[in-house]
């Protein structure tokens, strides 16, 4: 480590001064990265004395909480003089961490270069609360499954069926937007894939007498059943009013899902009999792969089905049950899966 003795504002270019009058924090150091300066605002939000930290090298604050492939992209960008910006997670000199919004950009003087970090404390921001888009998807996914498995607790199964549901919606998204990329957006197709794990909250409020029954059920049972879709669209919307929007983004497609994932596109299905592109489509997407993995897990009221004789009925059912192009994209991905098989996918 150089001696902080060896290394001042005085060695500073001219060129770069104006850059420490900048209201957020200011780091300056040269080729190797080592600090040559830092302006007020820096010694505000890291605690540290400037002169204390004059030729320490400028990861002296690294947490090791930041990806590693941050990191890496980071190097990649300045090994290559060109500018980078990110998150990074860091301490202060208390130890407590913070996350700081940086960009880097290397300056080259009379042949030499320098580094410019611009920070901004994320916390300090007007919204009180920073999440990066990677974090709030992945909140996102975890919340909808806790309570997707919480609304479904008596079923000791139902947790690898929600999870196989919300795979094969993957699958099927990735590859219909292959086929079709310029037609929905990849926000909403993530959202089809996140609230897909919600289907089926309204069994919570079925009897368990009738929803394991073995055997065939009573017209009187068959009601009752087919009410769930609307008992899920209720527990849902009371759920809303205590969930933060901003994790859980369009409740309106995890309503559409849990209301009518059991439409069918011939319009006998229910609760509202809805008929082909009348029933949203993330609705249409849940009704295929729901049903195909009905048909192929085995559960303690039924067999499961051999494969094969699934993949036929689900292609049988194009028009009549399931969306006729969604129909096609799904048994064309489950026949190319057949061939490289996924434990994940094929059971």
């Amino acid at each position: 480590m150089k001696s902080s003795k060896s290394i001042n504002s005085e060695l500073l270019p001219q060129k770069l001064e104006s850059y420490l009058l900048l209201s957020d924090a200011v780091i300056i150091t040269d080729h190797n990265h080592f600090i040559l300066d830092v302006n007020k605002q820096y010694e505000v939000t890291t605690g540290y004395n400037r002169k204390t930290i004059l030729g320490l090298k400028a990861g002296f604050l690294k947490s090791q909480l930041t990806p590693k492939t941050t990191h890496q992209q980071l190097k990649e960008s300045l090994l290559n003089q060109q500018p980078w910006s990110g998150v990074l997670v860091n301490r202060k000199k208390t130890g407590e961490l913070w996350h700081s919004s940086i960009t880097i950009t290397p300056l080259e003087i009379e042949g030499k270069y320098y580094y410019v970090g611009v920070f901004r404390e994320l916390e300090q921001l007007p919204q009180g609360i920073y999440l990066s888009e990677d974090r709030k998807l992945e909140t996102q996914r975890e919340l909808l499954k806790v309570l997707a498995i919480s609304c479904e607790i008596r079923d000791p199964e139902i947790e690898q069926h929600l999870v196989r549901v919300q795979q094969y919606t993957q699958y099927l998204i990735d590859e219909y937007y292959n086929e079709h990329v310029s037609e929905l957006c990849e926000t909403y197709l993530h959202n089809i894939i996140h609230c897909s794990i919600l289907h089926d909250i309204g069994k919570a409020g079925i009897p368990e007498g009738i929803l394991y029954k073995p055997g065939a059920l009573t017209f009187y049972e068959r009601q009752i059943i087919e009410m769930h879709p609307l008992l899920g669209a209720d527990i849902l919307n009371k759920m809303s009013t205590n969930i933060n929007n901003e994790l859980i983004t369009s409740l309106e497609v995890a309503e559409n899902i849990i209301l009518y994932h059991h439409e069918k596109w011939d319009g006998t299905g229910y609760p509202k009999g809805l008929k082909g592109e009348e029933i949203p489509f993330e609705a249409r997407v849940i009704a295929i792969v729901d049903v195909f993995d009905a048909l192929t897990s085995r559960r303690a009221y039924k067999d499961s089905w051999p494969l094969e004789q699934a993949i036929t009925y689900i292609a049988e059912q194009k028009g009549i049950h399931f969306d006729p192009v969604l129909t096609d994209t799904f048994v064309k991905l489950i026949r190319k899966e057949q061939s490289r098989p996924k434990p994940e996918i094929i059971h």
